[in-house]
């Protein structure tokens, strides 16, 4: 929250009461307390990272003070937290820090990388044994971090800056932004293999740019990406062309995350989307009035929030009279859960239950191909 509170949900259960997690600075210090400007967390760790440069890591079994605490000279410009494990990666200024503990349980830095630009998104590469690996893109250079190997570029064309990046145990996907002249040469999404850090393959062809690019949640060969031109595509590493493009937003699509069967995305106009990609169609949508930052689902639930652009919110202090007249501009994160535990009789409705014995009665206006059938 922009109060400084970093709170820890459960949302397993709906009655839950979140703790909130205390910063390493105390409640005492005089003056604001610093917004937090990010959040990360896997099964065993939540961080934080404050507009005055500061991260803290909490241990989600013991209690709610920071296990390790941290400290850069500049706001942080981009937050990594390992998939599994204890490893975190920042970005401030031209640095990047990766902290993890050793083998005793002390934290200690890892890993410090200088950059001639500034970071603008940082991730952690999955699955690797031994020291860390991170993959930073600052304006138009990629780079791979390895502590053997401090700055080596993965990627770099002058003047054509990255606008998203996403990282699985092998490859890296990002989107460049092309120059406007050279029409030739669209948008497109990069593939790169993070072992040869050789470029796989060229994706896209769009007059928009990428904005969001999941590649580390989607299927094997598989990658869907969202663009300001407010499409979604869904592309196989196989081929270049996508094999299907989604048309929803309003806006700029935000964030996108896909499975064997299913789209969901967000767009800055504040609308989530479930998409069936085999058949191109939209399943159900949901609407806030902020836009969609974050997209997650799994088999049986889905989490998506709405963060506004403005963070300092009008009339939010505590000396207001009423605080509630100024809900509309605060956030809001949704926990959705999939009805699986349904009985399949009650999740359709009558008029798809009828038989073919009933006697033909009033559709409800469904197109129904055969809706006398049993389903």
């Amino acid at each position: 929250y922009t109060s400084a509170e970093v709170r820890l949900w459960d949302t397993r259960t709906w009655d839950y009461t979140a703790p909130i997690l205390e910063p390493a600075h105390g409640p005492g210090d005089a003056g604001p307390q610093p917004h937090v400007s990010f959040v990360r967390i896997n099964s065993s760790l939540a961080v934080a990272a404050y507009e005055d440069g500061t991260i803290s890591v909490w241990n989600l079994m013991f209690g709610r003070e920071p296990i390790h605490h941290y400290q850069h000279n500049q706001r942080i410009q981009a937050l990594a937290l390992g998939s599994e494990g204890a490893t975190v990666a920042t970005a401030s200024g031209f640095e990047v820090k990766v902290e993890s503990p050793n083998d005793k349980g002390f934290w200690q830095t890892t890993g410090t990388f200088e950059i001639q630009k500034l970071v603008n998104f940082l991730h952690l590469v999955p699955d690797v044994t031994g020291s860390p690996v991170a993959v930073a893109a600052a304006e138009d250079i990629v780079y791979l971090l390895k502590a053997e190997d401090p700055g080596k570029i993965l990627h770099s064309v002058y003047s054509q800056p990255v606008t998203c990046l996403d990282v699985s145990a092998r490859e890296a996907a990002f989107g460049v932004k092309t120059l406007g002249w050279v029409l030739n040469e669209p948008n497109q999404i990069l593939l790169y293999n993070l072992e040869t850090s050789q470029c796989l393959k060229k994706m896209g062809n769009s007059m928009g740019d990428f904005t969001c690019v999941n590649l580390k949640n989607s299927p094997p060969n598989m990658l869907v990406a969202g663009n300001k031109d407010r499409r979604v595509r869904v592309f196989d590493l196989r081929r270049s062309e996508s094999l299907c493009s989604l048309y929803a937003h309003q806006l700029g699509v935000s964030a996108v995350q896909m499975d064997d069967w299913k789209v969901v995305s967000g767009g800055e106009e504040g609308l989530v989307c479930v998409w069936d990609q085999r058949m191109g169609t939209k399943l159900w949508e949901m609407h806030a009035r902020h836009p969609v930052r974050h997209v997650w689902f799994n088999s049986h639930s889905l989490i998506t929030a709405n963060i506004p652009n403005e963070k300092t919110l009008r009339g939010a202090s505590g000396t207001d009279d009423d605080l509630t007249t100024h809900r509309k501009h605060r956030g809001i994160i949704y926990a959705y859960e999939f009805s699986v535990d349904q009985l399949a009789v009650e999740s359709v409705l009558p008029i798809c239950r009828s038989s073919y014995d009933e006697v033909t009665g009033y559709n409800y206006n469904l197109g129904l191909a055969v809706p006398y059938d049993h389903i």
